[in-house]
């Protein structure tokens, strides 16, 4: 059974630093290129930042950049998400995707919340 499954998340105050993770099962997740997304209430869900298969490209959101930072370790079939000075308009739920951009649709995860107090 494929899956993806987010963990990490919780509660930080304005500044701190979270680690979330990512961990996939049941397919060949080094050959795919995953993305974080989230979604705080009220909004769309946002892209946050990408890698591909490799780890040699990342991508980030304009909002994100130089606070976080992508990473995955394929021996280990987990994405990391290492997010640093985080702020109160980081709070949301957070989701990794597998090849979201493929015809399928990929794989999602259930999410991990992410609550940051000022």
């Amino acid at each position: 059974q494929v899956q993806l499954v987010e963990s990490g998340g919780g509660l930080v105050q304005a500044g701190g630093s979270l680690r979330l993770s990512c961990a996939a099962s049941g397919w060949t997740f080094s050959s795919s290129p995953v993305e974080w997304f989230r979604q705080a209430p009220g909004k769309e869900r946002e892209f946050v930042a990408a890698i591909s298969w490799d780890g040699g490209v990342t991508d980030f959101a304009d909002s994100v950049k130089s606070r976080f930072t992508i990473s995955r370790d394929n021996a280990k079939n987990t994405v990391y998400l290492q997010m640093n000075s985080l702020k109160p308009e980081d709070t949301a739920v957070y989701y990794c995707a597998a090849d979201p951009n493929s015809d399928s649709g990929g794989y999602w995860g259930q999410g991990t919340q992410v609550t940051v107090s000022s």
